[in-house]
């Protein structure tokens, strides 16, 4: 019995010391956050096909829109510089996989997928899809059942969350995939398509950009709901610093001045 008492108390003991030196090396480990910092730079994954949000101007090679002012801004709390990468839709998850990114940024929707992959800041906005689509055709297509018909033609970009939908809820009608992102709603308003459903917050913005030519249907109930976030490597220590950010620019107004530029 003596014996059997010692054996135990060894290996509890040894138990023990494993999880003190584990808990040792987790500390010692440095984190995404101190390899940022020590780089001094923030790389930013962005599609540059989604305005508001994000577009690359393929001549200059420069970024412009929301979260790339949000990006400059989260840069400069963190003290480094911004670095851009460019992504796409479809190759995002593997460019992610790949580390090629820090964070991805750009009207990045949250998916459990995405999760499995990584880590989601606190959502910077809530919507859902919703159609656009020519102002004189804005009363035909209010519901699924009104879209889902046969010689109705629904356009969509490939690879994202806007697809997805599409797919899973049209199923008489034609699904259309068009690969250039920033001309998609010239295809609806020339009439070589009838409707896109994509976010609320695009529908609105591409509205105010074809004036009396797209209208945004039912932007404030949407089909169904989204968030978006900024997805992140696996770290929570810059989890944490976004997070924190994201508070304080919502609190100092930062947040709201941004948005205004944009969406407003």
């Amino acid at each position: 019995m003596r014996m059997e008492k010692t054996s135990m108390f060894r290996a509890l003991a040894g138990l023990a010391l494993a999880l003190l030196l584990s808990a040792a090396h987790a500390q010692q480990a440095p984190s995404r956050l101190d390899e940022i910092v020590k780089r001094g730079i923030l790389r930013v994954g962005m599609t540059g096909d989604y305005l508001p949000f994000t577009y690359l101007d393929k001549e200059t090679k420069a970024f412009r829109g929301f979260d790339v002012d949000m990006a400059q801004s989260l840069g400069k709390a963190l003290g480094v510089k911004v670095e851009f990468v460019p992504t796409s839709w479809p190759q995002m998850t593997r460019d992610f996989e790949a580390d090629d990114f820090d964070i991805a940024m750009g009207g990045v929707s949250i998916t459990f997928d995405r999760q499995k992959k990584g880590l989601f800041s606190t959502p910077i906005m809530r919507e859902g899809k919703t159609p656009i689509a020519r102002c004189a055709d804005k009363g035909k297509f209010e519901t699924i059942a009104e879209i889902d018909k046969p010689g109705t033609r629904v356009i969509v970009n490939p690879g994202g969350t806007n697809e997805r939908f599409a797919r899973a809820h049209v199923k008489a009608a034609e699904i259309r995939v068009f690969n250039d992102n920033t001309k998609i709603f010239d295809e609806i308003a020339k009439g070589d398509a009838d409707l896109m459903m994509t976010d609320a917050s695009e529908t609105r913005y591409q509205q105010k950009l074809h004036p009396g030519v797209l209208c945004a249907v039912h932007p404030d109930k949407p089909f169904d709901f989204a968030e978006k976030a900024y997805w992140m490597q696996r770290d929570v220590a810059l989890k944490a610093f976004v997070d924190q950010w994201l508070h304080i620019a919502r609190e100092d107004g930062s947040y709201a001045k941004i948005y205004a530029a944009w969406f407003e």
